[in-house]
């Protein structure tokens, strides 16, 4: 057998191990009746005693759960992609994707904290991946054993933590699901919720120009009505869930409104 089919080997049989340790553990966690398919999390609790990581890497992130009853998001498709341009307010803590004046989407989200800031600046959207995972924190699966470990300390087989609907707009910084707290909370990345993630991925394309400022003309506007959720509250996620496909189930039906 040649080396190339002996390692292809190897790679099949660890995936395999991923998703039968995945699938045990899954189905021995307790199970909460009204998100059983759903993400729940603090999402930062995962990682205590590590690196917290830098920039605006998925480190110490969990994908939001189920947004809470009564929060909704409404955004509408483009009549031109080309005219579409993203306004982040960071004093508010919103992202406004806007086509000239006409408002697209407008939502809450969760940037950086002090000492791990969101830039500032013009940007523009780099890349979109749906299913992105994390290649510097996640978990290691051992002997059907899954644990919290840095890509660099991993022993064992390394699963990066989940960051659906990434949308980067420079080197480790960018746009994905997560939750949504009330004050600055993320490593520089910027969340949005389970609502609002994959209409914003749909919205956007490679190209679109993404402006982050302290302040945004559409905060006395379009801003003022702004809906925040309270993901945060929700308890952490089971490991087993965190590297299934689960985080990256697409939401039934259409996301933008055709208008």
């Amino acid at each position: 057998m040649s080396i190339i089919s002996v390692r292809s080997s190897r790679i099949v049989v660890a995936i395999a191990s991923i998703v039968t340790a995945a699938s045990t553990l899954l189905a021995q966690s307790p199970q909460r009746s009204d998100q059983s398919a759903a993400i729940t999390g603090t999402g930062e609790a995962s990682m205590t005693g590590t690196n917290p990581g830098t920039k605006g890497t998925a480190s110490m992130i969990s994908p939001s759960p189920g947004s809470p009853l009564g929060y909704h998001v409404v955004a509408y498709q483009p009549h031109n992609p080309q005219d579409v341009r993203v306004d982040v307010s960071l004093s508010r803590q919103q992202v406004y994707a806007m086509e000239g004046d006409r408002c697209l989407m407008a939502a809450a989200c969760c940037v950086g904290e002090l000492e791990k800031p969101t830039p500032k600046g013009r940007f523009k959207i780099t890349e979109r991946i749906s299913d992105k995972r994390s290649d510097e924190y996640g978990y290691q699966v051992n002997n059907g054993t899954i644990t919290p470990c840095n890509a660099s300390m991993c022993h064992g087989t390394y699963v990066g933590y989940p960051m659906p609907y990434w949308c980067g707009f420079m080197p480790g910084y960018g746009f994905c699901e997560g939750y949504v707290w009330p004050a600055p909370h993320t490593h520089g990345d910027i969340r949005l919720d389970k609502q609002a993630a994959p209409r914003f991925f749909e919205i956007v394309q490679v190209g679109t120009p993404v402006n982050i400022a302290e302040t945004q003309p559409e905060d006395v506007t379009v801003g003022r009505t702004v809906q925040r959720p309270d993901d945060f509250k929700n308890p952490d996620p089971p490991a087993a869930y965190m590297i299934s496909p689960g985080p990256f189930q697409k939401p039934p039906g259409k996301l933008l409104i055709v208008q």
